[in-house]
């Protein structure tokens, strides 16, 4: 078994700081259909994550399996273009890796988008939802196992595990860039996937007060609250969730319908990301 440790980590951020010119302050990880972002960054270096020691592969599709790293406007930033999620195969103790190397790079914010599922039926397909926050209540946790006190303390709280400054960010910038009419406020809900919910299991979803569903973000957001980089979530709502209407779900079809909304999407995070203080 690999021993996560403090210089496990290390090793990783140690090569990928020998190719870079400048230390990232904000991290962005890519949802599906969300590849756009990366094209927008000047200055770039892409860094495949099959060369940096000790790095996950990603195998999801439409999730290239790459770091990009430079500016947008004048921010240094770096792009996971590619997740990693427990249904690949991976523990969930090892989904806490990259966001640990993102600390030391030495992220402060990290910007946390996917593809989701509406659960709210007074949502629509095309609408952005800003995490308000989240609901994961299968699996364990990423920070299961020893302590790395270096990154952060054994019990931490989850309170304002999405930063309200980045939310009424968030919220003002959608007003200047009127996504008011698709902007959606909500609770993300954790799946582990592979296979979509049940029309059953999402009745269930929506009692308990989830608004939209996914596979992936609540590993990354608690590995960020762990070791204090703050996290704002988007949520791309690419379909309806099971039995809201008689269609058949299809992960094909989540990246199809992702691609149409995608431009949109990814001008509202280069915008906020721009806004962001320095």
């Amino acid at each position: 078994m690999e021993k996560f440790n403090l210089e496990y980590y290390q090793k990783s951020a140690d090569y990928i700081l020998k190719h870079i010119t400048e230390r990232p302050k904000i991290a962005i990880i890519l949802g599906s259909a969300l590849g756009g972002v990366a094209e927008r960054v000047e200055n770039k270096i892409t860094i495949s994550y099959k060369d940096i020691p000790n790095m996950l592969r990603s195998t999801a599709p439409a999730h290239k399996g790459e770091y990009v790293f430079g500016n947008i406007g004048q921010q240094s930033v770096m792009i996971a273009s590619g997740r990693f999620h427990h249904y690949e195969g991976y523990s969930y103790e090892q989904l806490a890796g990259p966001i640990r190397i993102m600390k030391l790079l030495g992220v402060k914010a990290l910007i946390v988008t996917n593809a989701a599922g509406a659960v709210n039926l007074d949502y629509s397909v095309g609408d952005i939802m800003l995490i308000e926050d989240h609901i994961k209540l299968n699996g364990y946790s990423p920070m299961r196992g020893p302590n790395i006190d270096e990154f952060g303390p054994r019990f931490f709280d989850c309170t304002y595990i999405y930063k309200p400054q980045l939310l009424d960010l968030a919220r003002s910038r959608a007003k200047a860039l009127n996504l008011e009419d698709i902007l959606q406020q909500g609770v993300y809900y954790f799946c582990p996937g592979p296979n979509f919910e049940t029309p059953a299991e999402i009745r269930a979803i929506r009692i308990l007060g989830g608004d939209a569903v996914g596979m992936s973000t609540v590993t990354e957001t608690l590995t960020a609250a762990h070791c204090g980089i703050d996290v704002l979530g988007l949520s791309m709502i690419t379909n309806m969730a099971a039995g809201v209407t008689a269609d058949l779900q299809s992960g094909q079809d989540v990246i199809d319908t992702g691609k149409k909304t995608a431009g949109i999407v990814a001008d509202f995070i280069c915008d906020i990301v721009e806004h962001l203080e320095k």
